[in-house]
């Protein structure tokens, strides 16, 4: 009796919560070591499933680095990085393509159907959301930097979003989006969810990490920030607190709190059901920064 009487007490304490984002959207970004998880992303797909059983409007946005160089591996060819990110020529972008849109996209829809849920995949081959140019970098000396087939996005089709939200399915949309001509452009999952983000002006976006949060000591899990603001998340990357692979994340989380998004959270992805406990709890499990 005291264990349902315990699990009650749970659900009362969501209740508040469920009742306030009812009919909001969320993104939440699904890709890096998570997607080598299979128990961490059918634990995350459930809380998805849960979100939009409970009246909010989840969007799945992911990516597949790991996937796509083990891929190219195996094709003969040696990922190359330039300034952070993957370079892309040909074959590489017919890697990614095809690793993104064949194998990732349909296993998380397959996964959320399995789940109860009706979800849909939306990319070029189905319903295209994400529309790109080519994105230019310069070095130190004003010198241009090839990326090869790297883009950036700079708009969404929110009309189509709405729409399949509107039914009840979950969006899955991988970061490969469309210039203006048609061509492919593989772009970063993470500024590629906070441009989702800003364009369907949500509730929340919910970055899937390998750590718990923002901490302030990297070897400390219990130096996790619970809640921070936007100037404070500024000063941490300026001194050198938030580095490596977090930066364009946080930074992907500013710009989508520049442009109006209310909340970003960042939760690891390994803990079972983080995303419920942090969106439907008093506490949280994660860092949630704010503007």
């Amino acid at each position: 009796m005291q264990e349902a009487i315990r699990k009650a007490k749970v659900l009362i304490e969501a209740l508040g919560w469920i009742q306030r984002f009812k009919g909001r959207y969320v993104v939440i970004k699904l890709g890096g070591s998570t997607l080598d998880q299979p128990d961490a992303v059918d634990s995350l797909l459930t809380d998805v499933v849960f979100m939009s059983a409970v009246g909010m409007r989840p969007v799945i946005v992911h990516g597949g680095g790991k996937a796509i160089s083990a891929a190219m591996t195996a094709a003969g060819i040696e990922p190359r990085f330039v300034e952070g990110r993957r370079y892309t020529d040909s074959a590489t972008l017919r890697i990614a393509s095809q690793v993104l849109v064949t194998q990732i996209s349909p296993g998380i829809v397959e996964s959320l159907q399995r789940h109860g849920a009706t979800a849909t995949a939306l990319h070029f081959q189905t319903e295209n959301v994400l529309m790109a140019e080519k994105l230019k970098l310069t070095d130190t000396d004003g010198a241009d930097i090839d990326l090869g087939h790297v883009g950036h996005v700079t708009q969404i089709d929110r009309e189509l979003l709405a729409r399949v939200c509107s039914t009840g399915t979950i969006p899955v949309i991988p970061c490969i989006a469309l210039d203006e001509n048609g061509y492919r452009l593989n772009v970063n999952a993470d500024t590629a969810a906070a441009a989702v983000a800003r364009e369907l002006n949500v509730e929340k976006l919910i970055f899937l990490s390998d750590i718990p949060g923002i901490l302030t000591d990297v070897g400390d899990p219990e130096s996790r920030l619970s809640h921070v603001d936007a100037v404070t998340v500024r000063d941490l990357i300026e001194n050198g607190t938030i580095s490596g692979g977090m930066v364009p994340k946080v930074e992907a989380a500013l710009d989508a709190l520049d442009a109006g998004v209310r909340k970003v959270h960042i939760v690891d992805a390994a803990m079972p059901h983080s995303v419920l406990l942090e969106i439907y709890s008093d506490t949280g499990v994660g860092t949630e920064i704010v503007g």
